[in-house]
């Protein structure tokens, strides 16, 4: 009798066992299916959509390389045309940018103007106001790295 239940606990053990690892295979399997690829992009390539940039924005464009313009971990090509000021703003993220083209003049409150050219690495702090202009060696086009979701917002001055 004993040698009975013996084998049955036996049995048991090794169908669960047996279960558990095709779970954990079924789980490998599921997750290649959502490999994520990787991307390579020039701002010349002719897939690329330039979108208009929010009003307050008026000459500028962007396209994004990688991620939801609302979720955090965003990458995109910034393009300003000659001659024209980005007006003053601020945005909860801090910017990790990269100017690939022209020349662009950028004001940190509270800093002195910097002269941007291409090939240029630039870091904006999360909620420090900034302002810029693209001098006419444009157009000026950025990559920018955004860690969290971008909310550009004016800054109006008191009259």
């Amino acid at each position: 009798m004993k040698t009975i239940e013996l084998e049955k606990v036996k049995n048991i053990v090794l169908f669960i066992i047996m279960l558990l690892l095709s779970i954990n295979v079924f789980a490998q399997e599921k997750g290649k299916d959502h490999i994520e690829m990787s991307i390579a992009k020039t701002i010349h390539d002719t897939d690329i959509i330039w979108n208009p940039a929010p009003d307050f924005f008026p000459g500028c464009s962007f396209t994004i390389l990688h991620g939801d313009i609302e979720k955090p971990n965003l990458d995109f090509f910034f393009k300003v045309e000659p001659n024209t000021d980005i007006i003053n703003h601020t945005h909860n993220s801090s910017e990790r940018m990269i100017l690939i083209t022209g020349e662009l003049e950028v004001t940190y409150e509270g800093e002195k103007s910097q002269i941007l050219k291409a090939g240029t690495y630039a870091y904006g702090p999360s909620r420090k106001a900034h302002k810029a202009k693209c001098l006419d060696k444009g157009p000026c086009v950025l990559f920018i790295a955004m860690v969290e979701p971008f909310d550009a917002v004016p800054i109006t001055q008191k009259k």
